[in-house]
């Protein structure tokens, strides 16, 4: 599922050949490990992957949160900051729901990011994603 306006090329959308990279890696981690293990096994396979494909990437990396304008003392902390600007949240489960989808939107919105992949691992066949893309923070980066 994308979200945002369909009559904008994909390809115009900013991080789009970062996000194929991105998820190249995550199939090949699918391919080597399968589905279904723990989310901790499939974080540093892909922090593995990435960094044998040289893309840049952040773990542990602290997001500013803003609240009607105002930037707050708590910060947002995804799984993996990709190229500087792809959000990812990394699941094992056995699907994606609704409340998953939302949660990670909201995430990207109050840290002010346009772009984020939420990839599911736990499916025994195949890897289950879903690329966001928020408009509204398009022409800010």
């Amino acid at each position: 599922m994308n979200t945002g306006d369909a009559s904008i090329q994909e390809e115009s959308f900013p991080f789009a050949q970062e996000g194929y990279a991105l998820m190249a890696s995550a199939f090949e981690v699918y391919g080597e490990l399968g589905g279904g293990l723990a989310k901790d096994i499939y974080q540093e396979a892909m922090e593995h992957e990435l960094g044998l494909r040289g893309i840049s990437f952040n773990v542990n990396h602290e997001m500013s949160v803003f609240y009607k304008g105002e930037e707050l003392k708590k910060r947002y902390t995804p799984d993996l900051l990709v190229s500087g600007g792809i959000i990812v949240g990394i699941q094992s489960t056995s699907a994606l729901t609704s409340e998953d989808f939302a949660q990670h939107m909201n995430y990207m919105r109050v840290s002010c990011q346009s772009v984020g992949y939420l990839i599911n691992f736990g499916p025994i066949h195949k890897v289950e994603w879903k690329r966001i893309i928020l408009r509204e923070f398009i022409d800010k980066e």
